[in-house]
């Protein structure tokens, strides 16, 4: 079963973030940052890798790369919830949560069919 929380702003559609393990922000984080417009965040991760690396120069890679792949990994269970507090502070609110055994479109389905005043955007656009 997939999860995903619920945000809505406004007169936008409802925006859908799944809960779990970020599997590309694990491996591309910055472009998953800027892909998904955390710009804050992004800036906070290039400046903790920046000062980590010069902080680690002289030490062993036998080190650095674990510590590396550790921080890695915390970004990759962490970063939904990152996009959830990027979108808060945009002014989205969480309104709730919604699972389903299929894909976002299925998610949807159920979120207009349980809350179908979340359907105002289609008859304003």
């Amino acid at each position: 079963m997939k999860v995903w929380t619920v945000h809505a702003k406004g007169i936008s559609p409802p925006l859908l973030v799944r809960e779990g393990f970020s599997f590309l922000a694990f491996l591309f984080s910055a472009p998953w940052f800027a892909v998904n417009r955390m710009w804050l965040v992004l800036v906070l991760y290039v400046a903790f890798w920046s000062i980590f690396g010069s902080l680690t120069a002289g030490l062993p890679q036998q080190i650095t790369l674990p510590v590396a792949i550790v921080g890695q990994l915390l970004i990759g269970f962490h970063a939904r919830d990152l996009r959830r507090w990027t979108l808060k502070r945009r002014g989205w609110k969480t309104i709730g949560v919604v699972a389903t055994q299929g894909g976002e479109d299925a998610a949807l389905a159920r979120l207009y069919t349980a809350r179908p005043e979340l359907l105002a955007w289609v008859k304003a656009a």
